[in-house]
């Protein structure tokens, strides 16, 4: 009996906090626009995280590249976690600090777009990796939980998921992904 009542407090703790995520719908709408923009522009998107936050710029780019819900031209997006050789040997020869800014610097161009994501806000490779990017004019969008850590202040557009909580936090960030990548084939390929 107890464990159902478990599942049942933490769907509910789900369900509530994307509740709340109606709230931000303005703001949701600003960070996706603000990509559409960009694919119109011929820009790409770079994604990092670490963790479950990794699988989730893995999920994004992948979105991207293949399709979300409508057969349509490839979208260039590169999520920086998906090259193990790549994270090692920046990890081996320059620290695991470094493990995205490294990738940043060889493949943002100004006006692309990094979406940053850490449930804390405070993961130093994804701190670093936003000021390279920010150094080179790439717009950064970051996704944290609701207190935002040090990313806070330092992205163009910041998107704090309504929950402390990892796991609801990155129960928003799919949402919020999933929300995006519609919108994204919905305005981009809009005369298709």
């Amino acid at each position: 009996m107890q464990t159902k009542e478990t599942i049942k407090t933490l769907i509910n703790d789900s369900i509530a906090a994307k509740q709340h995520m109606i709230d931000q719908t303005d703001l949701i709408e600003s960070i996706t626009y603000k990509i559409v923009d960009a694919y119109k522009n011929d820009k790409k998107t770079i994604v990092c995280g670490n963790g479950g936050s990794a699988a989730d710029a893995l999920h994004f780019a992948a979105e991207m590249v293949v399709r979300f819900e409508k057969n349509r031209k490839a979208l260039p997006s590169i999520a920086l976690s998906e090259n193990v050789s790549t994270l090692t040997a920046i990890g081996n020869d320059f620290g695991y600090d470094q493990s995205f800014s490294r990738q940043i610097e060889a493949f943002a161009q100004k006006g692309d777009i990094f979406i940053a994501i850490s449930t804390s806000g405070n993961s130093p490779n994804v701190i670093k990796a936003i000021e390279s990017a920010k150094e080179m004019g790439v717009f950064v969008i970051g996704l944290t939980n609701s207190d935002g850590g040090k990313m806070k202040d330092m992205c163009d557009l910041w998107y704090g998921a309504p929950s402390k909580t990892t796991a609801r936090a990155q129960e928003c960030h799919i949402l919020l992904i999933h929300i995006i990548c519609r919108i994204i084939e919905t305005k981009v390929f809009e005369n298709n």
